[in-house]
């Protein structure tokens, strides 16, 4: 990427601050206060919710975030010696006088006025905040202590160090380095083989050889997928009161070979954000647009699907300035951002890139799934035509075949096609084919009315057909537009009602080739359509993908030409309208028109003479009469069952840009309400950014590439400050979801932008470059342990002077466990598992009941991230140590210490199983207690044990093997055996204890 904004002046590689000629420099010690640093955090915290960027709630109409020559009579001295009015107010000695009122009950402290005033007498000076200025990356510095730096971020670090006398903390012992690798980089500690391997090395790039192997590791790809899965808000199911599964793990299945294949992330950031715009996107970048489908989605009966499509994108605003820029911009969705530079319409302008996508299902190939469906498929093939043998044996099949053709002839009536001259729909868009079916597309509501007019003599009319046709782009081919509750592609068709210049037409009989699925007391039959009550109605779900036919016959033949008006309602407690049909009418007199269970190229067959038909077409129809015939129900039904058990491919959830003859519109919300939408808004980055190219279209790829470009200062920023977390335990900017003023300030500032540009620059958007340069610097290699003064001194570890300690994720608890076991399956990828927990975690409590069957074999014993995620009921364990829900995006996981967590520990089901393994391997680890003690210690924490510890190992266990051989049935209940089998496990269960 060619910098035209970042102010870049960097070394070539991370070890060439070596090279720097700047002279050495401390940072010199001032009372001046400094605004970003000291008098910003002061005013965002008492007066910015007052006086800040919002203009509605702004009072006395001062502004107080940004210089004007308003607030600077304020702020100055109205003439020498005397305060400013600014600081008057905030001393004054009347409470009801003073500022921050007392009602806020945010009293400035005597520190702070302190700060202010000395800022006062500098002239008030403002500066921007530092985090929408482009990242400045200067040369890293020398320091006394540069011999202890290994590459750049050390050497930032030391210099920060300078002028307290300190250093880094000793390197780290290699045991301990081993499992930090491991732990930090693949989520799992290593074995015992493993971390000697490394320990016992004599190459000078021992730490060198064994990243690179780590970071070539599958493993890799997963554990960063891990934290990258709580940005997205991943789940399995839908979310809110029924939390229906939904089908996305293949997003989780690209995310883990993008980033095992260290996909630069901004091409990741388009990817996700606009896959489906790039110019011949593969299915690949498809998949990866699931990243914003993650969002949930409600399936209450009671609510308006257009306004849970608003709050989707809100989901969807707020989670992409969290990841990209850092922002909390959800606080403009009612209004101007109280204390950053973010208006209520750049808000709705941000939204705007993100509204005129569709959101369809995506089905994908998988090649042994194909080849299941290809096989079952032939045998389908195999048994029709078979079928003519199974004919019974005291019946002739061609007198029956011949019968049923000259029947059916006669049932059969002349069809005219419908052409509507005009259409209208709630919200979709009626397209008109060429063949005089039409076609819906864009949004629809839970009632829904298409109107189709057309002109003509209509003398003579008997009756009205509708056909249902499946089309590719419809849900599960249609030719419905369902798309959640019940099947999808279904329709539910509550009336129909026909004018002719504006009389009704009487309709009266109604047949159907197919229905089911009736609600309100009806069967779904098209008689129901035109019962009068909206309730009820025609549908044909779980026949999806195929055409179907309704016939309405009117009272009174019709006469007179004119207009004549159908119009079809759709009416379910949630969207479920027709996606392709098709209409036509009948003026045929000798015979009732009914509905026919074939298509219409199958009806003209019967118009011809049965034996002057093709063999082809003969063929056609003996097929139609072998699927129809009542002689043959029996003989069917192993058709029937065979079908059942095709497989179907995978879908997953994905965006698609709309047509751009049919696009949305967004709307500034008043107050953020979805019923109280204002001015039309156009799609545009917020206005304290540079916009996007004037020579680029304003749409959703454009806004991808924006967020990754040198034109956004925070993308890069946030991002290596997130990794950074990852590595540290807590980023330079400790508040990793908001670098506005409201955020906690970059412990190291200079370095914060170093990284941010070497990142995007010189290591091309590389976060393996990045993770490798973090990783392999003193700063991290650097021992945890540390003296109780220099604690004192820096409790939380803010100068970085020693090893960072915090707890690991609670999936990398269970995954370290299985590891350790050897229980861990090392597969990637494929459909989310269900690994032990009680049962009636899923069942009690929720709405959206899940039957958590528990899976087998290799699946049992999966990596965390592969563990199925219900939104309403998360996997148990996980949640208790401080996993998230998926329920919206996560930038920083909670980190607690409870008892609860030591009683899961002691009796979760996959850490029992864990400590099983391990028992009964043990007696493999050795022939003394010791030697299996040792290893054992070896397999779950990777050093050896002490003198010690090994001693109280060996004593534990003969303790525990006396008292088991006096309770079997702690000893069978340890080893999960039945208690009345004769031999206990004893040593087992003793080193299972």
């Amino acid at each position: 990427m060619k910098s035209t904004l970042w102010k870049s002046l960097h070394p070539a590689s991370g070890l060439a601050f070596a090279l720097a000629s700047a002279p050495l420099t401390a940072a010199a010690a001032t009372d001046d206060p400094v605004y970003n640093r000291d008098v910003r955090p002061i005013l965002a915290a008492h007066c910015f919710a007052c006086h800040g960027p919002d203009e509605e709630q702004r009072k006395a109409g001062l502004r107080l975030d940004q210089p004007s020559e308003e607030n600077r009579q304020l702020l100055q001295s109205a003439s020498a010696g005397k305060p400013s009015v600014f600081f008057q107010r905030i001393t004054h000695a009347d409470a009801d006088e003073r500022m921050p009122p007392p009602e806020d009950k945010n009293p400035l402290s005597e520190a702070q006025i302190d700060t202010l005033e000395r800022w006062l007498a500098q002239g008030a000076p403002y500066e921007p905040h530092w985090a929408f200025q482009p990242p400045e990356a200067a040369r890293p510095p020398r320091s006394p202590k540069s011999a202890q730096a290994k590459n750049a971020v050390d050497a930032f670090v030391l210099q920060k160090l300078e002028p307290f006398g300190e250093g880094l903390s000793p390197k780290a012992d290699r045991y301990t380095l081993v499992r930090r690798y491991y732990l930090d980089l693949l989520g799992f500690p290593p074995t015992p083989s493993e971390a000697d391997a490394y320990v016992d090395s004599a190459a000078l790039d021992a730490d060198g050889r064994l990243l690179d192997r780590l970071l070539a590791s599958p493993a890799y790809g997963e554990r960063f997928a891990r934290r990258w899965l709580d940005l997205a808000r991943y789940a399995d199911t839908n979310g809110y009161e029924k939390d229906r599964p939904r089908s996305i793990w293949p997003y989780r299945e690209w995310l883990i070979h993008a980033i095992n294949a260290d996909l630069p992330f901004d091409q990741f950031t388009v990817d996700q954000l606009a896959g489906d715009l790039l110019p011949d996107a593969t299915t690949a970048q498809r998949i990866a647009t699931g990243f914003h489908r993650n969002t949930m989605l409600n399936e209450e009966g009671g609510i308006d699907p257009q306004e849970y499509r608003f709050y989707s994108l809100v989901d969807r605003v707020g989670t992409t300035s969290t990841i990209w820029l850092g922002l909390t911009m959800t606080c403009a969705q009612c209004h101007t951002h109280k204390y950053d530079p973010i208006t209520h319409r750049d808000y709705y302008a941000m939204m705007a890139f993100l509204n005129n996508a569709d959101e369809p299902d995506l089905t994908l190939t998988d090649p042994s799934i194909t080849q299941e469906r290809r096989l079952i498929e032939e045998r389908l093939g195999r048994l029709e035509a078979g079928l003519p043998e199974r004919f019974p044996e005291d019946r002739s099949y061609a007198d029956e075949f011949r019968a049923w053709f000259d029947s059916t002839s006669k049932k059969l009536v002349t069809w005219e096609s419908l052409r509507p001259s005009q259409v209208e729909a709630n919200l979709a868009r009626l397209d008109l084919l060429d063949d005089d079916s039409l076609l819906a597309r864009g949004d629809q509501t839970k009632r829904d009315v298409y109107t189709l007019t057309a002109e003509g003599d209509w003398t003579g009319v008997r009756a009205f057909r509708l056909e249902a046709l499946p089309h590719p782009s419809l849900p599960n081919s249609g030719p419905g537009r369902a798309y959640y509750e019940g099947p999808k592609g279904d329709f539910f068709l509550s009336e129909v009602k026909i004018t002719l210049n504006g009389s009704p037409v009487a309709l009266g009989q109604a047949t159907e080739n197919y229905a089911k699925l009736g609600i309100g007391g009806g069967r779904g039959t098209a008689a129901e359509a035109i019962d009068g009550n909206e309730v009820t109605g025609w549908s044909t779900s779980g026949r999806e993908g195929e055409a179907h036919q309704a016939v309405f016959q009117v009272t009174e033949p019709l006469e007179g030409e004119g207009a004549l008006e159908i119009r079809l309602i759709f009416n379910r407690h949630y969207p479920a309208t027709l996606g392709r049909f098709r209409l036509a009418a009948t003026r045929t007199a000798d015979v009732a028109a009914v509905a026919q269970p074939f298509a219409n190229a199958d009806e003209a067959l019967f118009q011809h003479d049965l034996d002057r038909l093709s063999p082809e077409d003969r063929a056609r129809l003996e097929r139609l009469f072998c699927l129809h015939t009542a002689h043959l129900a029996s003989a069917r039904e192993e058709i029937d069952a065979l079908r059942k058990t095709l497989p179907a491919l995978p879908t997953t959830l994905v965006f698609k840009e709309r047509p751009a003859d049919n696009p949305r519109t967004t709307y500034r919300h008043h107050r953020g309400e979805f019923l109280q939408p204002k001015e039309a808004v156009a799609p545009a980055v917020p206005q304290i950014f540079p916009p996007l190219q004037a020579s680029v279209p304003t749409n959703r790829l454009s806004f991808a590439r924006w967020l990754v470009s040198d034109r956004n200062p925070l993308a890069a920023r946030v991002q290596v400050n997130r990794d950074w977390a990852a590595f540290f335990g807590q980023g330079l900017v400790r508040t990793t979801e908001d670098f506005g003023t409201q955020g906690a300030p970059p412990t190291h500032p200079r370095l914060l932008d170093w990284l941010a540009v070497d990142f995007a620059i010189t290591g091309s958007w590389s976060r393996k470059r990045l993770h490798r340069l973090l990783v392999s610097s003193a700063v991290y290699q650097q021992s945890s342990h540390i003296s109780p003064e220099a604690y004192a001194r820096d409790p939380e570890n803010v100068r970085l002077v020693r090893s960072a300690r915090f707890r690991i994720d609670g999936e990398l608890v269970r995954d370290s466990a299985l590891r350790a076991a050897g229980l861990l399956t090392n597969k990637i990828g494929g459909p989310s598992v269900f690994p032990p927990q009680p049962e009636n975690i899923t069942t009690e409590g929720t709405y959206g009941r899940l039957n958590w069957k528990v899976s087998q074999g290799e699946d049992r014993y999966r990596r965390g991230l592969y563990t199925f995620a219900k939104r309403t009921a998360p996997y148990a364990m996980f949640t208790t140590f401080d996993a998230g829900s998926g329920e919206a995006c996560l930038a920083r996981r909670d980190v607690t210490n409870t008892p609860l967590q030591a009683l899961t520990a002691l009796n979760d089901t996959g850490l029992l199983e864990a400590a099983q393994a391990l028992g009964n391997a043990a007696p493999a680890f050795g022939d003394s207690q010791q030697a299996r003690a040792q290893h054992l210690f070896r397999r779950i924490l990777t050093r050896p044990p002490d003198g010690e510890e090994l001693q109280w190992m060996v004593s534990f266990i003969d303790r525990r093997k006396a008292k088991l051989k006096n309770t079997p049935d702690l000893a069978h209940q340890l080893m999960g055996t039945q208690a009345e089998e004769e031999n206990a496990p004893i040593a087992e269960a003793a080193w299972t204890a």
